[in-house]
């Protein structure tokens, strides 16, 4: 199993997610984080005055996928998140050593 993270644009979400579930993804975690990279966050003005913001908002989608997924998910997942600048985010593929459904005890591949 593989546990796939990806970082992206918030306003992408819809669209991976609508993708994600056409290609048999019945289940993902997302958590709205902040964070910087290359971008290295921007300016702005707020009442007369000028302050850096240094972590821009983010989307993290948490998918788990039996081994065999992995490649198919992260390919939708890159085509569909990217706009083409900069801070598109990333995508991190970690192995997984088990899974196990709290409900039925349910464990491995079975329990995705």
């Amino acid at each position: 199993m593989k546990k796939i993270e990806a970082v992206i644009k918030p306003f992408k979400l819809d669209d991976v997610k609508e993708a994600l579930t056409q290609a048999g993804i019945v289940g993902m975690t997302i958590s709205e984080v902040r964070g910087f990279g290359r971008q290295k966050g921007h300016t702005e003005l707020y009442r007369g005055g000028e302050y850096t913001v240094d972590f821009l908002p983010k989307i993290k989608i948490e998918v788990m996928v039996p081994d065999e997924m992995a490649t198919k998910v992260t390919e939708i997942i890159q085509a569909t998140a990217k706009t083409g600048n900069i801070g598109d985010g990333k995508i991190f593929i970690l192995p997984v050593e088990d899974a196990i459904r709290i409900r039925t005890g349910e464990r491995g591949n079975s329990a995705l």
